[in-house]
């Protein structure tokens, strides 16, 4: 049997720190090895813990997620962190993934993804709840529901991720940029332009832009790279 990933929690609330232990402690491939209700004691225990994953509060007494963040990444500690917040504002969202992140809750939604985001944080990827993935998606696709519903797109099976990251590099941004701007990594843009390429049937990067202008999508980027700008 694998060894099980080891989760420290932090939060201010007792009663949200023992709900999420008997979340996870219904599945067996993790176990929660230590929890704090400040960032002070965080910072001292996580350590000590040998935790794999950290799920953490943003507003905690005596030293917030945000400087516990800068903290972590300062001494490049090695366990992964996935935020846990009553806020869904992305330019929070931004902040904290660009502070070494790798997932974001809220909490209103963190009993039913806790879970399914250890799982991807674990396997490597960035995780967003539901509430925060379709907030982030629909701060480029809102003005272009059309586009999002063309024949074409539905032929070929896209997601709504896809559809966004296909609009970006037919805008000739790079993976770099399109990371920084849907709050994923460079390596998962790359990873979901690959899976662009077999899906529309090309080669390259060029080539999924030729595609876009060959359907007559590019029509409807009118103002995107206003947004992402």
């Amino acid at each position: 049997m694998e060894d099980k990933i080891k989760v420290y929690l932090a939060d201010d609330h007792q009663m949200l720190i023992e709900g999420m232990k008997a979340v996870i402690k219904s599945n067996e491939n993790f176990e929660v090895v230590g929890y704090s209700l400040n960032g002070v004691n965080l910072i001292e225990d996580v350590t000590i813990s040998d935790a794999d994953i950290l799920i953490m509060d943003i507003n905690m007494p005596k030293i917030d997620g945000i400087e516990v963040l800068k903290e972590y990444s300062r001494l490049k500690r090695p366990f992964k962190v996935i935020v846990l917040s009553s806020y869904d504002d992305l330019k929070l969202v931004r902040e904290v993934m660009k502070l070494g992140a790798r997932g974001y809750l809220t909490k209103q939604s963190a009993a039913e993804s806790i879970i399914e985001a250890l799982v991807e944080v674990t396997k490597g990827e960035e995780y967003f709840c539901k509430i925060m993935h379709e907030k982030i998606l629909n701060s480029f696709v809102q003005n272009n529901q059309e586009w999002s519903q063309n024949k074409i797109v539905a032929d070929i099976n896209l997601t709504q991720r896809e559809l966004v990251i296909l609009k970006l590099i037919a805008l000739e941004f790079s993976g770099k940029k399109i990371g920084e701007k849907l709050f994923i990594s460079a390596n998962t843009v790359e990873t979901h332009r690959k899976n662009l390429l077999k899906k529309v049937n090309v080669k390259s990067s060029i080539g999924l832009a030729k595609y876009a202008i060959r359907n007559n999508l590019i029509d409807n980027l009118k103002g995107e790279s206003d947004v992402i700008d």
